[in-house]
């Protein structure tokens, strides 16, 4: 049985810091110019992917060890000294004293994520029935830019003007070390896209997107199921994921399986 406690918290927060360093690391290396970078303070991972990207914040921060106000100096002024906001995603597993600490220094909570878990054993259940001529599968090293296009997609029809970024972002991502981009197709065209990255154990599911016309078939089930069973054929023993509280993924992933873990706070300084 595993509890949601700190050590729960410790290896989530970790795989997470593990699989966005990992994207900063594949930008760093697949664009230079970016100045993408990270860095480890107190134990949480702070990462610049650029100012407007959703990694460029910290994950992780005081649940290795207790945070002080010489850990937020160095991490304010890694990203105040690349002209970027500063954000750290907070477990409520922390110790109580970092609610104090970032209320004194001007920060604020912005954005609530529930994070999500499930033991992965050698039987994963199918979930509901498929189309026949809907398939799942991993990509080919040649098929990153056909991954991204689909993703992007997805996401433009949601948040009008993220098309082009979400399209280079999709392409960064499905280029990292510890990737694991899938399709969805039916009858053989792409509809829909998950990731999977893998970390020993551990693997942390995200990427989930669908075109418009492929939605209410049944994709991203499929893409679920089949993620974590390869996950499980890995030898992963813990699969995790986020979603915003009472959200249709939450809800997905519940049916499959995972269970609450705790809601996260992201803060902001405005101080």
């Amino acid at each position: 049985m595993i509890y949601s406690d700190l050590e729960l918290a410790q290896r989530l927060e970790r795989t997470e810091a593990r699989a966005n360093s990992d994207f900063v690391k594949t930008r760093a290396r697949l664009e230079p110019e970016s100045g993408a970078a990270w860095i480890e303070v107190g134990g949480a991972y702070a990462m610049f992917d650029g100012a407007e990207s959703p990694l460029t914040q910290t994950f992780g921060l005081g649940i290795f060890e207790e945070a002080t106000r010489e850990h937020l100096d160095e991490l304010e002024t890694f990203f105040e000294d690349r002209e970027s906001p500063v954000f750290h995603e907070v477990s409520p597993m922390a110790d109580p004293s970092i609610l104090t600490l970032l209320g004194e220094r001007g920060y604020r909570p912005i954005e609530l994520t529930t994070m999500l878990y499930r033991e992965l054993g050698s039987e994963i259940a199918e979930g509901r029935s498929r189309a026949p001529e809907l398939t799942t599968r991993g990509i080919s090293d040649d098929e990153a830019d056909l991954w991204a296009q689909t993703s992007a997609s997805g996401w433009a029809t949601e948040h009008e003007g993220l098309a082009d970024f979400m399209l280079n972002f999709g392409r960064i991502s499905a280029r990292c070390d510890g990737a694991f981009p899938y399709l969805a197709e039916l009858a053989g065209r792409p509809i829909a896209t998950g990731m999977l990255f893998i970390y020993g154990e551990m693997c942390i599911l995200a990427g989930a997107s669908t075109i418009p016309e492929g939605r209410n078939r049944g994709a991203q089930n499929a893409l679920l199921t089949d993620r974590l069973r390869f996950a499980a054929f890995r030898g992963c023993k813990l699969a995790m994921m986020g979603a915003a509280p009472g959200s249709q993924s939450q809800k997905n992933a519940q049916k499959n399986g995972f269970r609450v873990a705790y809601t996260r706070i992201k803060w902001q300084l405005f101080g």
